[in-house]
């Protein structure tokens, strides 16, 4: 992902609130949000990057939710190990364990930001923050390529619509996915003034400023919302995106939290379908 926003306990109706945009190469080889048993054998939610392994963001069957973004570096030297794997990581081990082997990792990866959410509660850990490590509760938040709540201009104007959306009083499921996932289509770059400078040169810094970045060759691949709802409702909703802002085939999925038994619901849209903004 790189651009991440999410409310905890912020909705009277939905205690977790969240929606990201992942921009990536259109050439890199990508599997759609599915469920997928991991080499480890847990199940999850979750897109799959086909050349490196792993995935951007994740959830499990009770609703717990990883992600990954990329800190932006200029020229970075490769990490040994994909980050890809760091969702997976967080879903499979216990908090208390991950956060004693990560400074030990820390150098393996290129710079990265992990967060872990659960209900109304998480954690947040980046190999780049000079006090690594830290839990996240009851508020508005943003995550892009630098660490949590920089005040990069297109998070705050997301985290500002966040905001927005849910002061609204909507409380029907389907209508907020719709609203957030319009609202993530927002591709106004930043005033010049505001940019800021990761060592890529003003013209990328401007490219990649609106949350929604469209290009050619790179932009935005796909954008996904999820909520839980206080009944322990979970939906998950994706909208993948081709070259220029195409807009191609839209996901959900929903179930019942903590009820192995529960029966998870696929629905499918094609691109000549509609998709959730109306085109």
């Amino acid at each position: 992902m790189c651009l991440i926003s999410f409310a905890l306990d912020q909705h009277p109706d939905f205690p977790l609130v969240l929606a990201a945009n992942r921009d990536e190469f259109f050439r890199r080889p990508t599997a759609a949000m599915d469920w997928w048993t991991t080499d480890s054998g847990q199940q999850v939610l979750a897109g799959r990057d086909l050349q490196s392994g792993g995935t951007w963001l994740a959830i499990n069957r009770n609703g717990a939710l990883s992600a990954v973004t990329n800190v932006r570096e200029g020229t970075p030297e490769a990490g040994r190990l994909s980050r890809g794997r760091l969702p997976l990581q967080a879903l499979q081990s216990p908090h208390t364990m991950l956060n004693a082997r990560l400074p030990r990792e820390a150098a393996d990866y290129s710079g990265f930001n992990l967060l872990y959410l659960d209900g109304t509660a998480g954690w947040y850990y980046s190999n780049r923050d000079a006090h690594p490590g830290r839990h996240v509760h009851r508020g508005l938040y943003g995550l892009s390529n630098h660490l949590l709540q920089t005040p990069w201009p297109k998070l705050v104007r997301l985290r500002q619509k966040l905001a927005d959306i849910l002061s609204s009083g909507e409380r029907d499921e389907q209508q907020l996915h719709r609203l957030l996932i319009t609202a993530m289509q927002d591709t106004r770059p930043a005033p010049d003034h505001l940019l800021p400078d990761t060592g890529v040169g003003p013209g990328t810094e401007r490219f990649l400023s609106a949350p929604f970045v469209c290009g050619d060759e790179y932009g935005t691949r796909a954008t996904t919302v999820v909520t839980l709802s206080r009944s322990g409702h979970i939906r998950v909703s994706e909208q993948s995106w081709g070259p220029s802002a195409q807009s191609l085939e839209y996901r959900t999925f929903h179930w019942q939290r903590e009820t192995s038994g529960s029966d998870i619901i696929r629905e499918i849209q094609t691109p000549d379908r509609r998709s959730p903004d109306g085109r």
